[in-house]
């Protein structure tokens, strides 16, 4: 009997991708491309009422895996360490009953990885890198749009308050979704944006609108966007009209949240809008619970980091299914949108359309990974304000393309660009 055909091989590009969950997704999907039918493409629990023989292709022909990343010798570092770290990962696939060496030799023998410096708080970065995927890569598959920033301040006293008053009134939440944390507010990048806004938000929409063409160009009937959001994105703090998030205390979670409004609304437009040929450009929202990653033991010091960490298996062991801890398990979400056929991802919590659903990290109480379900919040009330946003965000984004567009006419000429 003749094996399937296996499927071309995607192009994935990464933002973020040399450390945190940004890395933890790399490992990832390494781990799982170099199996035939990869088991973070099967279905879910939520798709088990999906009677369908489609499953995921069996194995793929190889990879070009994009590492965009702002700091091109740390993400050689990261490189580096993550072939070394597949290099040992190929003992343990030889174990597995789906081991199929001449598979995997094909496979690995087309595996590209490379690095490709992206700065989302630059605009002109951004076109930069734009033009060198288009001119090295015939298609993008799948852009994972990771990267993200949050501006905090350190630890005053008000802040231990707020943690001790939490810790008594809130224990999970403290370890889950804090809100002792102070941020910056007012910061400008140096296109004069709101810079946690730019670096968040409007810097992956400008990728995607730049990318738009080769994603459309993409082997597979779906190409997809992920957006990767929060359990701390609220619309709590969020001013529609504060939309790049200059004068909000909580930028973080205000980012967070928009990236859900976007996300769920241009997949929403896409389904509308199938191209001639049948293909679309999906967009999902994955989001990778709690993770403990560089960012917080930077801030609060490697005593309390290891706290803190301690704290986190307390609350798996209570019964969240919220705290992942690492990012190999963090990244199972993102994974599984990359990989699983869009039949098992559902567009709404309980078919319900008021519920448009985020796929979220979730393990249990011995720390096995899965993928669950969750709504965006408050999406009857928002959901016009994620509309407006994309509008905002296209025009802003046709004005600075016209901008760049004429400053390099002006540099052309020998002229300035203001």
């Amino acid at each position: 009997m003749s094996k399937p055909a296996l499927a071309p091989p995607p192009v994935i590009i990464v933002t973020g991708a040399n450390g945190g969950i940004g890395y933890g997704s790399c490992e990832r999907l390494l781990f799982e491309l170099c199996q035939l039918n990869p088991p973070d493409a099967q279905p879910q629990a939520f798709a088990s009422h999906v009677k369908c023989d489609q499953r995921s292709p069996a194995g793929y022909k190889g990879l070009t895996l994009i590492m965009a990343c702002r700091n091109r010798k740390r993400a050689e570092v990261a490189r580096t360490k993550l072939l070394n770290w597949l290099d040992k990962q190929l003992q343990s696939l030889r174990g597995l009953p789906n081991y199929d060496k001449d598979y995997v030799d094909n496979f690995l023998a087309n595996c590209r990885i490379e690095v490709e410096e992206l700065d989302l708080a630059s605009v002109s970065s951004v076109f930069k890198f734009s033009a060198i995927v288009h001119q090295k890569y015939p298609y993008v598959s799948h852009l994972i749009c990771n990267a993200g920033i949050c501006s905090f301040k350190g630890l005053a006293l008000s802040n231990w308050l707020r943690l001790a008053k939490q810790l008594v009134l809130d224990p999970m939440g403290l370890i889950t979704a804090p809100n002792f944390h102070s941020q910056n507010y007012g910061e400008l990048s140096a296109d004069n944006l709101g810079w946690v806004w730019q670096s968040n938000v409007f810097g992956h929409f400008i990728l995607f609108r730049e990318l738009e063409d080769l994603l459309a160009q993409s082997p597979f009937d779906c190409s997809r966007v992920l957006w990767c959001s929060s359990l701390e994105s609220t619309p709590t703090f969020y001013d529609p009209n504060d939309w790049q998030l200059r004068k909000t205390e909580h930028s973080y979670e205000s980012s967070k949240y928009q990236i859900d409004l976007l996300g769920t609304t241009l997949n929403l437009l896409a389904i509308q809008s199938t191209l001639a040929d049948g293909k679309q450009t999906r967009h999902f929202i994955s989001e990778p619970g709690v993770c403990s990653t560089s960012i917080n033991a930077n801030l609060v010091g490697p005593l309390l980091d290891y706290l803190k960490v301690f704290l986190f298996y307390i609350g798996r062991l209570c019964g969240s299914v919220h705290h992942t801890i690492n990012p190999w398990k963090a990244a199972i979400a993102t994974v599984h949108l990359a990989l699983a056929p869009v039949i098992f991802l559902p567009l709404f919590l309980n078919s319900n359309p008021s519920k448009p659903v985020r796929f979220g990290a979730h393990t249990g109480r011995l720390g096995n990974e899965f993928v669950g379900l969750s709504p965006v919040k408050e999406w009857e009330a928002h959901r016009e304000e994620g509309l407006d946003l994309i509008k905002k965000c296209d025009k802003l984004y046709e004005s600075i393309k016209r901008e760049e567009a004429s400053g390099s006419l002006n540099r052309q000429a020998g002229g300035c660009k203001f």
